[in-house]
């Protein structure tokens, strides 16, 4: 079978989050890192913001479908189709580097997922299957790889996670400031154990955080009960980027590595922040992303810092369709300012 089966345990020098950066350099943006000086004057500390809806598919998840795909092409076993299933942002990443290397991508997607998600996955090339739900998606798959496809799983995949690690390793070159703490939010987990390796290589003594929305905590039950915990159906959540039934056993043995792990409250923290990021940084920001800033604020509220601390925050992708928008800004929260926060 062509396809990645989870492992059990996972070391870390089996995945070279350097060598991912160099891979898929030439084919990405190097996305910028934002700052605010209204932001940090504000909350007394300093934050950089990697600008990941900046990237091709406006999302992170195009770095670790192309280096999967580029690690095969190295050793001359490029498939000719490949599949995957995802809730949006997977999709099309998988479906934008197929294109990229001449490859069929064929996508099973569940059908709740924004329209804005289906078509642009259908414009990179792909052929969109809809399923009633996540669970019929992930099962749904096999009838490809069974058929020669290539299955590029969203997380449970190395080469994967070291492409999902190049947006933090390049951040954290590009950043001249010693970071204190690194915040990424957690759906499967590959983007956060990217995070992390990627952090252990650069900046050891910075501290690597992850986060969900407490109605889609998964990971976070499954650290506390020290196994992996699955929903039997996708978690009602804004944050449509972290609506994943359960993490891997691979990415399990990063999350355990964490120096924290927030769950988050939806509206008066997570969608507070999706506004205010969009207002500050004047760029689309999922609530996925606003996710990790919502986490930060609670990390320093929590330890209550006499020192300003440098703080990373991955903004993981910036697609939201126009009923998302219309969610995320029924309420204004721009009338509560973040000086009103106390840290």
């Amino acid at each position: 079978m062509q396809y990645y089966i989870p492992m059990k345990t996972a070391c870390d020098n089996e995945i070279k989050i350097s060598e991912a950066a160099k891979r898929v350099a030439p084919y990405l943006h190097r996305t910028p890192i934002l700052t605010s000086k209204f932001l940090d004057s504000a909350l007394g500390h300093k934050f950089f913001f990697k600008a990941e809806p900046l990237q091709k598919v406006g999302a992170f998840k195009a770095r670790g479908a192309l280096n999967c795909l580029l690690a095969l092409k190295e050793k001359n076993q490029l498939p000719k189709e490949v599949t995957a299933f995802s809730s949006g942002n997977h999709a099309q990443g998988v479906a934008w580097a197929a294109r990229e290397l001449g490859l069929k991508a064929t996508i099973l997607m569940p059908e709740y997922v924004s329209s804005l998600k289906q078509q642009a996955t259908r414009s990179y090339g792909a052929n969109l299957v809809l399923t009633k739900d996540r669970a019929e998606a992930e099962s749904r798959v096999y009838e490809f790889i069974d058929k020669g496809a290539f299955f590029i799983h969203p997380y449970a995949n190395p080469r994967v996670i070291e492409g999902q690690g190049s947006a933090c390793y390049e951040a954290l070159t590009d950043i001249t400031e010693t970071i204190d703490a690194v915040f990424a939010p957690c759906g499967g987990g590959g983007l956060l154990s990217g995070t992390y390796l990627a952090t252990q290589e650069l900046s050891p003594g910075s501290k690597v955080i992850g986060c969900e929305p407490v109605t889609a905590n998964d990971a976070a039950i499954s650290l506390r009960n020290g196994e992996i915990f699955s929903f039997k159906h996708s978690p009602d959540t804004i944050c449509d980027g972290v609506m994943t039934l359960s993490i891997a056993d691979i990415t399990f043995e990063y999350l355990k590595k964490l120096d924290d792990f927030i769950e988050v409250e939806e509206e008066e923290k997570i969608i507070y922040w999706t506004q205010w990021l969009i207002h500050l940084l004047k760029l689309n920001i999922e609530p996925s992303s606003a996710l990790a800033m919502a986490a930060a604020v609670e990390y320093l509220r929590k330890n209550s810092f006499k020192e300003p601390q440098k703080i990373l925050i991955i903004l993981s992708g910036g697609n939201i369709a126009a009923d998302k928008h219309r969610a995320i800004w029924q309420k204004d929260y721009l009338v509560n300012e973040p000086s009103m926060i106390k840290l």
